[in-house]
């Protein structure tokens, strides 16, 4: 690891990032500049948010595969259309956590009131169960668990969750109507953002205190429905062998547990480059160029599995497989995925043993 230069690529390529940390089995080994100030976190809120669900959820208040109708005002939903009301039966608290709803807008943004517009959403197939990203889903989550606890979920969320881990300087938004606003405009330093990655990677323990069980960090945290990216939790994404936080201009928790890792940074970079990203990939979790061919190798070894799997391929694919499962490039990509170091979309059939083993024996 390499911290210093990671810090040197921040400052020479002039990235507005904020600051930085990165934790080792638990303990802070590393920080770069302003940790404590507040800073917007957009949808990294949403991952918040997730951990009331979790509370929530503990205490049996709440059941992911009902429909979010049974946890709304009731008046608005008996003043639903019966379509948008049979519309809204089909969707779960799960889909609705998972971002599977099919159809939402991004965000509710002009609408006087944020309850009436996301219900009056026209879903063209609400049993369409996809990955589709919207703040209109956190935002429904967020009304429900203020209907389920009689009061305010900001300050349920100050209570329950920044308490307990000592968060003390913080800022969130409410909708219009005056609910909290669980997709984003949300402030908290990387050192508290820092915080949250601490809670998940010990399974929902922070600093020996139970905030939200086992059980529900290891559902929020594993993949719910897959996308692109590779798989999505409860308001968390799948990242290589483990997790992150993510807001819209780069700001980033990673967790990492089969390395012991969490690394945050908060920055305001309003593009779609991946340079901080891999700059913290290359001097922090050490994937240089040789891991990048290996990512490459274990693509292309794929295509050969799936083939062969399928009856397709020819004696050359065979020998070409067989050859790399007997080389030190596979063992060298087997400890890559052991380290939880692939990248979470990469298919890796071809490093299992047995798998590959059986297809070899059998083909």
């Amino acid at each position: 690891m390499d911290f210093d230069r990671f810090v040197k690529d921040i400052t020479d390529n002039n990235w507005n990032v904020f600051g930085a940390e990165v934790y080792q089995n638990g303990e802070l080994k590393h920080s770069y500049g302003d940790t404590t100030g507040l800073h917007e976190i957009y949808s990294a809120t949403k991952t918040v948010l997730s951990v009331a669900v979790g509370i929530v959820y503990d205490e049996g208040l709440i059941d992911l595969e009902r429909p979010i109708l049974d946890y709304l005002p009731e008046d608005k939903c008996r003043a639903l259309p019966q379509k948008q009301y049979d519309c809204f039966k089909k969707i779960s608290v799960r889909r609705l956590l998972t971002m599977a709803v099919k159809g939402f807008p991004f965000r509710p943004d002009g609408a006087p009131n944020w309850l009436d517009f996301s219900l009056a959403c026209e879903i063209e197939d609400p049993d369409r169960i996809e990955f589709d990203y919207s703040n209109i889903s956190p935002f429904l989550i967020g009304v429900a668990l203020t209907e389920i606890l009689g009061s305010d979920l900001g300050e349920f969320i100050e209570k329950r969750i920044f308490a307990p881990m000592d968060i003390t300087s913080f800022k969130y938004g409410r909708a219009p109507e005056g609910y909290f606003y669980g997709a984003s405009h949300m402030l908290l330093s990387v050192h508290d953002m820092s915080k949250f990655g601490l809670l998940l990677y010990n399974k929902g323990v922070y600093n020996g205190k139970r905030i939200v069980s086992e059980e529900y960090v290891s559902l929020a945290t594993s993949t719910q429905q897959m996308n692109k990216e590779g798989g999505y939790g409860f308001y968390t994404w799948r990242y290589r062998g483990g997790f992150s936080i993510v807001g819209k201009w780069k700001q980033k928790c990673y967790v990492l547990p089969q390395k012991g890792l969490v690394i945050t940074y908060l920055a305001h970079i309003e593009d779609d480059s991946h340079d901080l990203l891999e700059s913290m990939e290359k001097n922090i979790l050490g994937i240089g160029q040789k891991e990048k061919n290996a990512f490459k190798r274990i693509e292309e070894m794929e295509v050969l599995f799936d083939k062969i799997s399928a009856g397709e391929g020819t004696p050359e694919d065979r020998t070409k497989l067989e050859a790399y499962y007997t080389s030190e490039d596979w063992k060298f990509d087997f400890g890559l995925d052991e380290a939880g170091l692939l990248p979470a979309n990469l298919k890796r059939g071809v490093l299992s043993e047995d798998g590959i083993y059986n297809l070899l024996e059998n083909s």
